[in-house]
């Protein structure tokens, strides 16, 4: 019987299947961070259970973590005590942990895959719904709740019900200045975020597979933005070049017998999905967003639609200041955001500098630029591209989740119109009644150094 990529891995690690109930699922690789773990080692420590696997279980904090002063201590008490307490949790416990200013700490993922804990054809979990991005390496990737880390951390196994599952094409050519952001908020703005619900999708065709390791990266970070339990990207040779020589990956004989199996993971031709939807790549232009969902989305060039009718729609211009008809186009903003583990990767910082090289940031934004983790900003340092955003204005930050959420000190004022190449725009998402407007690293520096929304073709 032919197989879905999903179904492969899936069917691989399934211990049982209970009847007329969830399946029992192996699974390889659990991440921790401070947010969504404390509740979980509590009850463990309750029922004085010990870890099951504790070397298949990596730990850092990046949601509370400041991303200035780390060598001090964290002024925010509540923030503070969740990451001692990971910390703490992963020393009782006998668990890997990477706290700040570790050169392995970041957003947990980021690290996994550029530090090769993230492999083809595995089961990855982590209480955090953007598990979804390991998927681009060709995994089962997806988040948990508080109950199930505690699960996996007894027992190395979860019990989840089986997704459906749903294939996205991308076919064709991406055009100038179009990135794997754009892809995923052009699906988003086409499928809405509840297009995919109930699906594990997996990601194919041509402009896909000329995604870099980092775009892929991107496009499965978001999947959860449609509603997908988790996205995924079958590995091809850019993975195994990606992965080769890492920290973490298989190394010599254990290298070649891994890549042999990791070769086998895709799709069968004739495999049958559940649901099949195809984009054309040359119908996406850079995106952006205009009201407090990532699906309301539009060509940087297009006009806000009409109002729908719906409360919610009328309710989400408003929040935003916009008006339906208008072009955002010369719309004035306040802070720009390059990070997260939607957008916080080398690439993501090299085309963002690419577009500010030679120019100066606008007087009146206020940027921040944030890695991913301490390897992105060595990476940044050895490409020089900290002395090309020094020289047009911009100051890097230390890694974190930053202002994607407003865990941390990173917070949009109210009113404020912030560009960020995050991933959620919800109301008081990056600070109470702050105002996101979601797009590439490439649209952020054009807003950056204009101080207004920006085609950012018009600089390439």
């Amino acid at each position: 019987m032919a197989n879905t990529l999903f179904d492969k891995i899936w069917d691989a690690h399934v211990v049982q299947q209970v009847e007329e109930g969830p399946t029992q699922l192996y699974i390889d690789r659990l991440y921790c961070h401070e947010v969504t773990s404390p509740q979980a080692f509590a009850g463990m420590r309750a029922r004085g259970l010990k870890c099951f696997r504790p070397d298949h279980i990596y730990c850092m904090p990046d949601h509370n973590t400041p991303t200035h002063d780390q060598d001090k201590p964290i002024a925010d008490p509540v923030s503070k005590t969740q990451v001692d307490t990971l910390e703490q949790n992963a020393k009782d416990f006998g668990l890997n942990y990477f706290g700040m200013l570790h050169p392995k700490n970041g957003i947990i993922h980021v690290v996994g895959p550029e530090r090769g804990l993230t492999l083809p054809g595995m089961t990855i979990v982590c209480g955090d719904s953007h598990t979804s991005t390991h998927g681009a390496m060709g995994a089962v990737a997806f988040g948990i709740g508080t109950s199930e880390v505690e699960m996996v951390l007894a027992s190395q196994c979860i019990l989840q019900a089986r997704p459906k599952t749903m294939r996205i094409t991308i076919d064709g050519e991406l055009g100038k200045g179009v990135t794997a952001k754009d892809m995923a908020l052009y699906m988003m703005s086409k499928m809405t975020t509840s297009g995919a619900t109930g699906y594990f999708v997996e990601y194919a065709g041509s402009a896909v597979r000329n995604l870099s390791m980092e775009g892929r990266l991107t496009l499965c970070n978001l999947s959860i933005e449609m509603g997908a339990r988790g996205g995924m990207v079958a590995p091809d040779e850019t993975t195994f070049e990606y992965l080769k020589g890492r920290e973490y990956a298989p190394k010599g004989e254990a290298w070649d017998k891994a890549l042999a199996f990791w070769k086998t993971l895709k799709s069968d031709e004739d495999a049958v999905f559940d649901k099949e939807v195809q984009f054309d790549a040359a119908d996406i232009q850079p995106m952006i967003t205009y009201g407090t969902n990532p699906g309301m989305g539009m060509g940087i060039t297009e006009r806000i639609p009409e109002s729908d009718g719906t409360a919610s729609f009328d309710k989400s211009l408003n929040y935003m200041g916009f008006q339906a008809g208008e072009s955002l186009l010369g719309k004035k903003i306040d802070y720009v955001f390059l990070g997260a583990c939607t957008n916080g990767r080398i690439e993501d910082f090299r085309a963002f500098a690419s577009i500010v090289k030679g120019r100066k940031k606008a007087d009146d934004v206020i940027a921040w630029l944030v890695p991913g983790s301490w390897m992105v900003d060595a990476q940044i340092r050895e490409e020089g591209l900290d002395k090309v955003l020094a020289e047009a204005g911009f100051a890097i930050r230390q890694p974190g989740c930053s202002a994607c959420l407003a865990m941390n000190d990173d917070k949009i004022p109210a009113g404020k119109y912030a560009v960020s190449t995050s991933n959620r725009n919800f109301e008081g998402r990056q600070g109470p009644g702050s105002r996101t407007l979601l797009a590439s690293p490439l649209t952020a520096a054009a807003a950056a150094i204009t101080g207004v929304i920006t085609d950012p073709r018009e600089f390439m």
